[in-house]
């Protein structure tokens, strides 16, 4: 029974969790480990997934599309289940918002420096090869 896109059924397999979310079922497996999400099983040891894991989930993989650490992802799953309001989450989502754009803008000035680099280098090349070998690039 596939799933996909239906948002009002539940419990959803760990296969149609995969498919809709794009990951692997070891991915969910290995969230489960970390006690990231906690699946109810069938008697035979089946898992099987709510509302709440599907949502859970699907914040898991947001806050990795983001770059963020599962640290920070328990942390702040953690801190909506003290505070059902979800200031606390709030704050500290935009804590590390403020700390992620500091790492990419960091990563663009390196880059930018790296460009610079790289097309001096070039630059050098292209004229020595003009002056040594009477020749352009091609």
């Amino acid at each position: 029974m596939n799933r996909e896109g239906d948002e009002k059924q539940a419990p959803w397999s760990i296969s149609d969790l995969a498919h809709e979310l794009d990951v692997s079922t070891r991915t969910i497996r290995y969230y489960e480990e970390v006690g990231l999400i906690f699946p109810a099983r069938t008697e035979r040891g089946i898992r099987y997934y709510s509302r709440q894991d599907r949502a859970r989930l699907r914040l898991i993989m947001r806050g990795k599309r983001f770059g963020f650490s599962l640290e920070q992802i328990r942390e702040m799953i953690e801190l909506f289940g003290e505070d059902r309001s979800g200031r606390a989450q709030l704050l500290r989502a935009i804590d590390y918002g403020n700390q992620k754009l500091a790492e990419i803008d960091d990563k663009i000035r390196e880059l930018s420096l790296l460009r610079e680099d790289i097309l001096a280098y070039k630059l050098g090349f292209e004229q020595k090869l003009l002056e040594e070998h009477g020749e352009g690039n091609r």
